[in-house]
């Protein structure tokens, strides 16, 4: 009954939201409605977006209170308060590509840099002053000494932002801020109405990008040291798109529309979906599509949802997707028994207890069987199932289930009951990486967590204590840490997805001093850095990587930046990585190479275009989207996205076929005018390879180079991935690009959402998963 009891409290809101679902039909929902590049000529968005609602809805004060944004400054469109009804009949009005409703995504240093080799003497040069990086963010906290504009000069003639909100003002490092927020809805209590920074993650993925230097940073004595951005002298400009309560589609393409217009370079996007959907219905992928059109590069987290595959998020090509690697530094804290035995664990722990040991206790013998608990929920510490007057005062053993939920679980279990500590013990496979709590807190392995229970068992009086945070070297340095979102690619297995990874594992940045330095949203201490992990750290490591490159090359396109960081990336050990390229893509960034590639695959919008016409979109769809009567499919047959001049090459071969590929490449020299260029390939010996031609030479600077690369092998089912790399080289330039084969079940060679049938949206409704990671929700 205890168990039946816990159930039946957990279940009751979830029929209750399902009961009220179910009556959402004729319930206006916010909805996007995404009509492709601005009409050429005179044209008034709002004036146009509010025709389209009176005719649907029937009146005009209808459609001024449906409208939500009228997005008209970068590309067209509009969110609005939509029955289901009136999505359909908008969903069949010429002009109009998709209909989607509004969904909540969840928002996915003081060695960081140096780990990469960006030292001091390589940061700050002065053409950073010129480079802008727009964050799509919880906002920023402007009084962080990170965003100090000593010695600043004023913005660059080029920016047309602005910075909007009371109680907030920019300067000459951040040199604009807006905020936006379709729902009006907020926490009174912990959401500033302005593009100010209550969540903390905002002002932690700023400063990582391009944050200045701050000597002395740490995390209450942690990590410390002197605190920088990859580009310190670079601008930062916050568009505030997420809350307490998460990231609102409608939100991010306002923030998107803004951020195109005011003339930002690169666009860190450290946020995503769970659910893979169409490019043309994701408003991530549909704002990059815009600003890689007005040549500024979109780089975005791959998402915190690994070691599960095929989990990356977004993954259009036309988009840099970072995963999260570990940097050789890694926080421990250990637990000192009463019989004398030492275990280590993980933990960013601020605590010190001076030594003292206290009571012991595992958490199923502590059980609340007033809540109707038992010890099969209690060890597990779940809120609520503790004894408090058991519990009070002591250290209790947790055992963790779920991952990473399972600690936050088992963590805020203990500190709601009053517990001293928590030594919590966990699979070994999430303890690559530490968080930090609001008591004395470590992870153990599961196997030392049963010698711990051993030790609670045979003993009359148990004790413990829990050793205050140390910083040690990570030898194993870099590899991809376990919750980063794994490949392959959900919507076109041509493309291989990540396409790089970045530092993203204890990570210090600077931080709101009014968010929670913990995952316990009820800590109250405050403090201006933070240690926390994410793939939302890693992206501003390769934004900020972007922007170092953009300084160097200001004329260099989107895929130009994102080739040169992915050809010059550092090779990460396979070894450490059963799934390869679908953890790290091309490799870990290595910004210093990447000023210097000697060649890049460049790609345009038209080669982006034919993309998608292989990808099963219609001309129509694609002159709508482009806004130019040129743009047309010369087939209407799907194909295999292997004609895209992509930096890394990916076969999917279907279950029982033979391997068969034939991919066609031009690179572009931007290093020595006269240069010759050798092959060098491997793969596994049952593939056969051929490159032609093997050699490529130049003779200026911006000369381009054609190349094809085919690949046999025999029939191959159920294999997972297998990979190799092809290289080109000359004297100290080395450009290289993972081949990476695998298969994929019958019907699935080109896209998974090739079809362009009208979405049904009935019964369709908002999700909002809040994240742990990267945001510490």
């Amino acid at each position: 009954m205890a168990k039946a009891g816990l159930i039946h409290v957990l279940l009751c809101p979830l029929l209750l939201v399902a009961l009220l679902q179910s009556c959402h039909g004729q319930e206006r929902q916010v909805h996007i409605v995404y009509m492709g590049e601005l009409p050429r000529g005179d044209f008034s968005g709002a004036s146009t977006h509010h025709s389209m609602l009176e005719g649907v809805l029937g009146s005009t004060s209808s459609a001024k209170e449906s409208l939500i944004y009228s997005y008209g400054k970068s590309f067209n469109g509009f969110a609005a308060k939509l029955t289901d009804d009136e999505v359909a009949k908008l969903s069949e009005m010429e002009g109009v590509i998709s209909v989607f409703p509004d969904r909540k995504l969840k928002l996915h240093t003081t060695r960081s840099w140096d780990f990469m080799g960006v030292t001091k003497p390589k940061r700050g040069s002065p053409q950073e002053g010129d480079v802008i990086i727009g964050l799509l963010d919880t906002g920023i906290w402007p009084e962080s000494e990170s965003f100090s504009d000593e010695g600043l000069s004023p913005p660059p003639g080029k920016w047309k932002g602005e910075c909007q909100g009371a109680n907030f003002t920019c300067n000459n490092k951040i040199i604009g801020a807006r905020y936006y927020n379709s729902d009006n809805n907020s926490d009174d209590d912990t959401d500033f109405k302005s593009p100010r920074d209550s969540e903390g993650h905002g002002t932690h993925t700023s400063s990582t990008a391009a944050g200045r230097e701050v000597v002395g940073a740490s995390y209450f004595g942690l990590a410390e040291g002197t605190a920088t951005g990859g580009v310190p002298g670079a601008r930062i400009a916050m568009y505030k798109v997420c809350w307490s309560f998460g990231c609102s589609s409608a939100d991010i393409l306002a923030g998107f529309d803004d951020a195109i217009a005011d003339g930002v370079d690169v666009i860190s996007v450290s946020l995503g979906s769970d659910f893979p959907g169409q490019y043309f219905e994701d408003p991530i992928a549909i704002g990059s599509f815009h600003a890689m059109r007005k040549g500024i590069l979109t780089s975005a987290s791959a998402g915190n949802s690994g070691p599960f595959p095929s989990t990356v998020s977004n993954f259009a090509p036309w988009i840099q997707t970072v995963a999260a690697s570990t940097i050789d530094r890694k926080f421990v804290a250990q637990v000192a028994l009463g019989n004398g035995q030492v275990y280590t664990g993980v933990s960013i722990n601020s605590f010190d207890l001076n030594g003292k040991s206290f009571p012991l206790i595992w958490g199923g013998g502590a059980v609340n069987y007033s809540a109707g608990a038992d010890t099969t929920i209690s060890k597990f510490c779940f809120p609520g199932a503790l004894n408090s007057h058991k519990v009070q005062g002591k250290i209790v053993l947790c055992e963790t289930i779920d991952g990473i939920r399972g600690i936050f679980i088992a963590s805020t279990g203990v500190s709601i009951a009053n517990g001293v500590g928590t030594i919590m013990a966990a699979d070994s496979s999430i303890n690559d990486f530490a968080f930090s709590y609001s008591f004395p807190a470590t992870v153990i392995s599961t196997e030392d967590g049963l010698k711990v229970l051993d030790y609670i068992k045979s003993t009359e009086n148990p004790i413990a204590t829990i050793l205050v945070g140390e910083t040690w070297k990570d030898v194993m340095a870099p590899y991809v840490v376990s919750f980063s979102s794994r490949g392959p690619n959900p919507i076109t297995p041509d493309i291989l997805k990540p396409d790089l990874t970045a530092p993203g594992v204890d990570i210090l940045a600077a931080w709101s001093p009014v968010a929670p330095p913990s995952i316990d949203s009820e800590d109250t201490r405050s403090v201006k850095f933070n240690v926390i992990s994410g793939t939302s750290m890693s992206c501003p490591h390769a934004s900020g990587a972007a922007a170092y490159v953009k300084a160097v090359h200001p004329n260099w396109s989107p895929a130009a930046i994102k080739s040169a960081l992915m050809t010059t990336a550092y090779v990460v050990d396979a070894k450490k990585h059963e799934d390869l390229e679908f953890a790290y893509g091309s490799g870990h960034i290595n910004p210093l190479k990447a000023i210097d590639p000697g060649l890049i695959y460049d790609a345009s919008e038209a080669d982006y275009i034919d993309f998608l016409c292989k990808q099963g979109y219609n001309t129509t769809t694609l002159k709508l989207i482009t806004g130019d009567n040129s743009s047309f499919c010369t087939t209407t047959v799907p194909g295999r996205a292997w004609s895209l001049n992509y930096p890394s090459f990916s076969i999917a071969v279907e279950d029982g076929l033979p391997i068969r590929a034939v991919f066609s490449r031009t690179v572009t020299n931007v290093g020595p005018p006269n240069s010759t260029y050798t092959l060098s390939w491997y793969m596994p010996s049952s593939l056969t390879v051929r490159v032609e031609p093997s050699v490529l030479s130049f003779s200026a600077i911006g000369e381009k180079k054609s190349f094809t690369v085919t690949v046999y092998g025999p029939k191959i089912e159920q294999q997972p991935i297998t990979s190799g790399a092809i290289t080109w080289t000359y004297g100290v330039r080395v450009v290289r690009s993972p081949l990476v084969v695998y298969t994929i079940l019958p019907g699935s060679s080109f896209s998974f959402s090739a079809s362009q049938n009208k979405p049904n949206f009935k019964g369709s409704s908002m999700y909002h998963n809040n994240g742990i990671l990267g945001g510490h929700k």
